[in-house]
């Protein structure tokens, strides 16, 4: 009884700290699947190394120890994760054409409840969503393994350069060093606009905007469209490495061979820290909508700056715990028309 209390305990005290090791891994991995493989993998470790934990250091710092090592084993066997614009350049509507690449290939969506936690301080959860999304979370991309490790804890997590350097093994003029190399090849891939995210919560300009998004975009109407998309504007579609820069490229895109999107619905999901929706498509089958996309929106100055559909429903929709199918509603049709 006692022992089966014990591990029970244990359990629990581990199980408290997987939101915020699953956000760790992923600022770390690029990767949704991969952190959450990177947390259990780390959990186990823990619960099979409990009786060697001496409690020098806390339990959270303990497993932050374990979970760096398996991050930075993970990525000593993978290549670094991108967004299709850090690969090609933006193709011109005329050339389109649709290549896949690899899922490892890609920078991968995250909910935003899978990865942060909840905290008080609304400056320590600004900081906490600004470091998931995807501008920043592809800049990580560009670090050494290490240097992510040490700008993570450093500037996200907000650990002392002490407690850094006895993570990992290290002094603190190493880790004053990795992080100041870190900061500067983080300002030489710094994108206009970073600056002039969207606010949290958004405000009522912002919702304003993404109301009349859902709108054109359930209309499929591009003149709308349009109006609301910045001059620079650029769309994704991973798996795909085509992305487009511009209102008319992306509109023409839409109105061409993304036409199939036309009547689609959208359900708004909260993804990597950005205002998003799960865009399902009419199901000629079934009927109602199918799964097809989870979009996340990028947006400055009252415009969107950033429309990046991530198209694999078999892995994106489960992991939003969304439904693989929706009903249309009765009538539908003439209310629309």
């Amino acid at each position: 009884m006692g022992e089966g209390t014990a591990t029970a305990d244990l359990d629990t005290a581990l199980e408290k700290h997987r939101t915020e090791l699953t956000g760790y891994c992923y600022r770390m991995l690029g990767s949704s699947f991969e952190a959450e493989d990177a947390v259990q993998d780390t959990l186990v470790r823990a619960w099979r190394a409990y009786d060697k934990f001496e409690g020098r250091s806390s339990l959270r710092s303990w497993l932050y120890r374990i979970a760096t090592n398996v991050c930075l084993d993970m990525l000593t066997a993978s290549g670094k994760r991108a967004r299709p614009m850090d690969l090609t350049e933006a193709t011109p509507l005329a050339r389109a054409a649709l290549s896949p690449r690899p899922d490892h290939t890609w920078l991968e969506p995250v909910p935003d409840a899978r990865v942060l936690p909840s905290v008080q301080d609304p400056a320590e959860a600004a900081v906490a969503r600004e470091s998931i999304r995807l501008a920043f979370m592809a800049a990580l991309q560009q670090l050494p393994p290490k240097q992510r490790a040490v700008l993570i804890l450093r500037e996200v997590l907000a650990w002392r350069a002490s407690e850094v350097a006895e993570l990992l093994g290290t002094t603190v003029a190493s880790v004053n060093s990795a992080l100041q190399r870190a900061r500067a090849t983080l300002a030489e891939h710094a994108e206009a606009g970073d600056e002039a995210s969207v606010s949290d919560p958004l405000d009522e300009e912002q919702q304003r905007l993404l109301e009349r998004y859902v709108k054109a975009f359930e209309g499929y109407d591009m003149t709308a469209l349009t109006a609301l998309l910045h001059e620079d504007a650029v769309m994704t579609m991973p798996p795909f490495d085509l992305w487009l820069r511009g209102p008319a490229d992306i509109t023409g895109f839409m109105s061409t061979i993304g036409a199939s999107c036309a009547g689609s619905r959208l359900v708004p999901v909260e993804v990597n820290g950005l205002p998003g929706f799960a865009h399902y498509k009419p199901d000629p089958e079934k009927g109602g909508f199918t799964p097809w996309a989870v979009q996340a929106l990028e947006i400055s100055d009252g415009r969107i700056t950033g429309f990046h559909c991530f198209l694999d429903t078999a892995r994106w929709f489960p992991l939003f715990d969304l439904p693989l199918h929706l009903e249309a509603e009765p009538d539908e049709g003439e209310e629309r028309d």
